[in-house]
Order: structure tokens, then C-alpha cells, then sequence
């Protein structure tokens, strides 16, 4: 196979992904025009039409989506195989900027990011902790922590631990104080401290639970609105009102018999928390050394 044949399979499937010459562009390092000249060369040894532009939209013609699923799993390897080999025998440089929620961090992360900084010197670890469900790469960060159900679907997300459970809890006072309520319904009788997930998006008032496998939601309210899961548990110990959080946020206070579940028959859970970030023919080296020490250890 000629050169220019492989560049263009790979600026092709790059378009096909990205539905846009400029972005396709942008991960090659070359200009929009460069790449649509690239791409003309190839249809025209082939001899078909692979991309249907319009002054609106990029699409792929009906060969072109014929070509790539049968080429695309090749073309794949082909990246991933050119990206490893730029990277072999090059010790990972710059700034590796994450963004997860607040939670994750301190109850998770940490010792894996020391070992991650002690193996790897050069690199710059730079943690925002947000709870907020944003675009996060609009903001220049290189990859995020979620969990599973808030993820785009078009991004490569690698399974950190999971399933993760999310449980109602409060204090002992607070439900000396109250009553305990017995069933999730109960909640409509209760302060509850909801979360809001940053400035201009939603405050989560549905809290979710299941029943006999069967997800269900309760509609809660309450006297105190909270953006981080560090506010929100501080506020259950202050004996405030019940909180709706990720387990392992109030693990320890559990264990101490601060806080107490509640509803323990209607636990439900999500797959678990994900590493992710853009699909993208060059990823730094930062990431690439953080997703591979990653994947020595076991949260």
C-alpha cells in the first residue's frame, strides 16, 4: 500500500468520526483543505465516492459506510499501533489536567496518583474536583471520572471499579429527632438535602431506588441545597437532614456509627466510575502513562 493511500484510510475514518474535516484536521496536526485533498485522492484511486459533503454537513456515502465496517477495525489498529510506536523509548512529559467529583480524590484516587507522580516525575497532576455533569473538554481538560450513566456515548471510557451504590443515610440524631422512615415514599415527610450540580444545571431532587429490579424515583425536598458531596455529608453529620450520596463518601462514617443507611432493601447502584476522554488519534503522553499505570492497580 502506497503512503498517500494510508494517510488518506486514516484521514477518512477520522472525518467519518469526527463528521468534520476541521476536527478531523485539527488531530493530524494539518488544515481542513490539506485533509479534503487527501481524502479526494483516495476516492479517486478507488474510484467511488466516500464522503457526501454539503455546505452544512459531512456524512459518509453509502460506500463509504460500506468501506469502513468492513476497514475500520484495521484502520483502528493502524493509529493506535502509529501512536504507540511515537511514544516507545520517550519518557512522558507536560501537565495532565482530570477532572472528577469532589468525592473521588480523597477516598479514591490518591495513592494512586502518588505512585503515578513518583514513577513519572516530569508529568504535572492537575485535579479539579466538580461534581457538575459538563462539558468538560470544552474546558481543556485531558480526560474526566464519572459515572457511568452521565458519559457520552461517543467517548472511550476505561472501567475504573464498579458497580458503585448509592444509598439515603442520616445521622442517629436526626433520626432520633425525626422518626426513621421505613420505605423511600417515606421521604416526602423528611428534610432532605439535595445536590446541585453546578451553577446553571439542575438540583437533583428524584432520588432513585429499586424495588424487586425494578428502579424506581422519589421526588424529595428540603430546607438546603448543597453543590459538593463533601458539603452534603458534613451537613447529614450536623445532623441536618437525610442525604442521598455515593457509599463510599460516608464509608467511615458508617463503620463509626455516625451516619446510618437507610432503605437498605432498595439500594440501587450504577455500573461504576469511568476514566474518559475524546476519541483522538493523539492523546499526550501524560495520559498514555496515566492509563497505563492505572490499569496496574484495583480500587
Amino acid at each position: 500500500m502506497e503512503k498517500d493511500q494510508l494517510d488518506g484510510l486514516i484521514a477518512l475514518k477520522l472525518v467519518a468520526r469526527n463528521r468534520s474535516f476541521t476536527k478531523a484536521a485539527d488531530e493530524l496536526n494539518i488544515s481542513a483543505a490539506a485533509i479534503s485533498k487527501i481524502i479526494s485522492n483516495l476516492e479517486n484511486k478507488m474510484g467511488v465516492t466516500l464522503i457526501t459533503r454539503t455546505t452544512r454537513s459531512v456524512s459518509l456515502s453509502q460506500a463509504g459506510v460500506i468501506f469502513l465496517e468492513q476497514a475500520g477495525p484495521a484502520i483502528d489498529q493502524i493509529i493506535i499501533a502509529q501512536e504507540n510506536i511515537r511514544n516507545f523509548g520517550s519518557k512522558p512529559t507536560g501537565t495532565l489536567k482530570l477532572n472528577m467529583p469532589g468525592v473521588f480524590y480523597p477516598y479514591y484516587l490518591v495513592n494512586i496518583v502518588d505512585s503515578f507522580l513518583k514513577k513519572h516525575p516530569n508529568i504535572i497532576v492537575d485535579i479539579y474536583s466538580d461534581d457538575s455533569a459538563t462539558d468538560i473538554f470544552e474546558k481543556g481538560f485531558d480526560a474526566g471520572v464519572r459515572v457511568d450513566d452521565i458519559i457520552a456515548k461517543d467517548l472511550v471510557a476505561y472501567k475504573l471499579f464498579g458497580p458503585v451504590k448509592f444509598v439515603a443515610a442520616a445521622s442517629p440524631k436526626y433520626l432520633k429527632n425525626n422518626g426513621t422512615p421505613k420505605h423511600p415514599k417515606d421521604l416526602l415527610n423528611h428534610n432532605c438535602i439535595r445536590h446541585r450540580f453546578g451553577i446553571s444545571s439542575g438540583i437533583y431532587d428524584k432520588w432513585e431506588f429499586a424495588e424487586k429490579k425494578k428502579e424506581f424515583t422519589v421526588g424529595v425536598s428540603g430546607n438546603l441545597i448543597l453543590n459538593t458531596s463533601e458539603t452534603i455529608r458534613h451537613a447529614a453529620l450536623n445532623h441536618s437532614g437525610i442525604i442521598y450520596t455515593e457509599i463510599g463518601n460516608i464509608k467511615e462514617d458508617i463503620r463509626k456509627g455516625k451516619l446510618k443507611v437507610l432503605f437498605e432493601k432498595y439500594i440501587t447502584q450504577s455500573e461504576g466510575y469511568y476514566l474518559y476522554y475524546p476519541h483522538r488519534t493523539h492523546i499526550s503522553s501524560a495520559l498514555r502513562a496515566f492509563i497505563d499505570h492505572i490499569k496496574e492497580f484495583k480500587i
